[in-house]
C-alpha cells in the first residue's frame, strides 16, 4: 500500500474506532434470526446476535447469497461504468503520455542508426552551370574557380565512397544499435512502471471504495440504532445515557462518512491520473475475489528471473555496451581514413577554340592523416573510456539492488501471507467473544462496557482482516515488478 493511502486508512480507523466504541443496544428480535447481508465488505452492528458468522463472511469479502451475488453480476449497469485490474492496465498503457513519451524516443533513436550507417553508403551530388562572360577574361577577385572565363553551359556529377576508416564509423554503427535496444528496453521499462502505478492506485481506490460502503453502512445502522433506543427511552426501558451514546455514535458515523467519501474522491482522481483521462471519471472497481495464493518459495529463482527480464537493467547493460563501442570509435580517430572519389560531366555549349572534348571526367582516391591537433582525439577517446568504465559500474549498481530488492519485496510477501492467517484467526476468536458478549449482557451478565469493548475488538480484527488481504496483494504486485513479471 502507498504511503498516501496508508496514511488515509491510519486517519479514518480512529474515527471508527469510536463511531462502534459505543454500545448499539437493539431489542425485539431473537438470536435465531439471520438477517440479509449487504453486498460488500461492510460491518453489520444492528442486531447484538447475529454479528458472529455474518461478519467474518463479509470481513473477508465472501458474501454468499443471492442477492449479493446478482448485485456482483449486474454491478449497477445504469451508475458508473465497471473497471477491471486489466482493463486499467491496458487503458493506462494505451493513453498514459509517460508510456507514448518511451516509444517515440525509441522509434527518434532507431533513426539516429540510420543517419550513423549513412557514412557507410556512397554520397552523389549532381550540378548544373552556366556561365556568361567575356571569353578569356580573367577573374580579379570573386568565388569562380577559373583563372580564365568563357561563356559555356555545362551539367556534371560527382561521388564519394568511403573505403576504410579502420572500424571507426563500424563502431559508430554498432554503439547506435546498441543505443536502440537500450531506448526500447526504457520503453518497456516505462510501461512495466506505468502497470505498477495502475495497480497501486487501484488497490487504493478498491480499498476506499470498499471502506466508504462501510460507512455508509455504519451510518444507516447507527441511525436505526439511535431511533429504536430513543422510542426505548420514551418508554422508560432504557436511560438517556443509552440514547446519548447512540446519538455520538450516529454523529461518529456521519463524520467517517465524509472522510470516506473525500478519500473515495481522492484516490479516484489518483487513478484517472495514472489512466490518462483529463477529467475525472468514476468507476465501479470489480474486485477479483480468487483464492488467496502463497508466495514463491525460492528467493533465489526469482532473482535469477529479476536479472534476466528487467528491462532497466538490459537498458543499462545495453547502453554500457554502446559506450564501449563508441570509446572504439573515438580511438579510432587516430588511425587514416581511406576514400575514393569521382567526377564526371558534359560541355555541350563551350568555345570551340579553347575546349577540345565537350565532357571531362576522373576518380581518385584519397588518405586523410592525421597528424596533430592538439591531441583532441587522444583526449576524446579517454573520455569515452571513461564513461564506458562508469556506465558499467552504474550497471553493477543496479543489479545489487535488484538483488536487495527482490529479497525485500519477496520476505514482505511472505510476511503478508501469513498476517492473512492470523488475522483470519483473529477475526473468528474476535467473532466468539462479541457472540459471547452480546449473550452475557442480554441474560444482564455484563455491563455495556464489556459488550462495546467486543464490538470495538471484532470490528477491529474485521479492518485488521481486510487490510491484511490487501496488503497481501499488494506485495504481490511489488514483487512481481521486483522481477520484470509486471504484464
Amino acid at each position: 500500500m502507498s504511503a498516501q493511502m496508508r496514511t488515509r486508512h491510519l486517519s479514518l480507523k480512529p474515527l471508527l474506532s469510536v463511531a462502534i466504541f459505543c454500545p448499539s443496544i437493539i431489542y425485539g428480535q431473537s438470536a435465531a434470526t439471520k438477517p440479509q447481508l449487504p453486498d460488500a465488505p461492510s460491518i453489520q452492528l444492528t442486531l447484538l446476535a447475529q454479528q458472529s458468522a455474518p461478519m467474518a463472511n463479509l470481513a473477508m469479502g465472501q458474501d454468499k447469497t443471492p442477492a449479493t451475488q446478482a448485485a456482483v453480476s449486474n454491478a449497477d449497469p445504469g451508475q458508473h461504468p465497471r473497471l477491471t485490474l486489466a482493463d486499467a492496465e491496458k487503458m493506462a498503457v494505451k493513453n498514459n503520455p509517460r508510456v507514448s513519451l518511451a516509444r517515440l524516443l525509441a522509434l527518434a533513436q532507431h533513426q539516429v542508426v540510420r543517419e550513423t550507417r549513412a557514412a557507410l553508403l556512397p554520397t552523389a551530388t549532381g550540378s548544373i552551370t552556366a556561365v556568361d562572360a567575356e571569353n578569356a577574361s580573367r577573374i580579379s577577385a570573386g568565388s569562380l574557380t577559373s583563372s580564365r572565363l568563357f561563356e559555356h553551359a555545362g551539367a556534371g556529377g560527382q561521388f564519394t565512397q568511403l573505403i576504410t576508416d579502420f572500424g571507426r564509423t563500424t563502431n559508430l554503427v554498432a554503439s547506435s544499435k546498441l543505443q536502440e535496444k537500450a531506448q526500447n528496453a526504457s520503453a518497456l521499462a516505462s510501461v512495466e512502471d506505468i502497470v505498477f502505478v495502475v495497480d497501486q492506485a487501484f488497490f487504493n481506490a478498491l480499498q476506499a471504495q470498499a471502506l466508504l460502503k462501510v460507512a455508509d453502512q455504519n451510518v444507516n445502522t447507527r441511525q436505526t440504532t439511535e431511533t429504536q433506543i430513543s422510542e426505548l427511552t420514551k418508554n422508560k426501558l432504557k436511560s438517556t445515557l443509552d440514547l446519548s451514546f447512540a446519538d455520538v455514535n450516529l454523529s461518529q458515523a456521519k463524520l467517517l462518512q465524509l472522510d470516506a467519501q473525500n478519500n473515495v474522491d481522492s484516490t479516484m482522481a489518483a487513478l484517472d491520473a495514472v489512466l490518462g483521462l483529463e477529467r475525472l471519471q468514476v468507476f465501479d472497481l470489480v474486485d477479483d475475489n480468487t483464492a488467496v495464493m502463497a508466495p514463491p518459495p525460492d528467493a533465489d529463482q526469482l532473482l535469477q528471473l529479476a536479472l534476466q527480464q528487467r528491462p532497466d537493467l538490459q537498458a543499462l547493460n545495453y547502453s554500457q555496451q554502446a559506450a564501449v563501442k563508441f570509446s572504439h570509435a573515438q580511438r579510432d580517430q587516430l588511425l587514416p581514413s581511406i576514400s575514393a572519389m569521382g567526377t564526371v560531366g558534359s560541355v555541350p555549349i563551350r568555345p570551340a577554340q579553347y575546349y577540345t572534348a565537350n565532357w571531362w571526367g576522373g576518380v581518385g582516391v584519397n588518405m586523410n592523416i592525421p597528424i596533430f591537433n592538439g591531441f583532441l582525439y587522444t583526449a576524446q577517446a579517454k573520455e569515452a573510456s571513461i564513461r564506458a568504465q562508469a556506465a558499467s559500474e552504474q550497471a553493477r549498481d543496479l543489479r545489487e539492488r535488484i538483488v536487495r530488492d527482490v529479497r525485500t519485496a519477496w520476505l514482505a510477501s511472505n510476511t503478508a501471507y501469513q498476517k492473512v492467517s492470523v488475522t483470519q484467526d483473529l477475526l473468528k476468536e474476535a467473532n466468539l467473544a462479541l457472540q459471547l458478549a452480546q449473550s452475557r449482557y442480554q441474560l444482564g451478565l455484563s455491563s455495556i462496557v464489556e459488550l462495546s469493548q467486543a464490538q470495538f475488538q471484532q470490528t477491529d480484527a474485521a479492518i485488521g482482516n481486510t487490510d491484511a488481504q490487501y496488503q497481501y496483494r499488494l506485495s504481490l504486485a511489488m514483487l512481481n515488478y521486483q522481477i520484470g513479471a509486471t504484464p
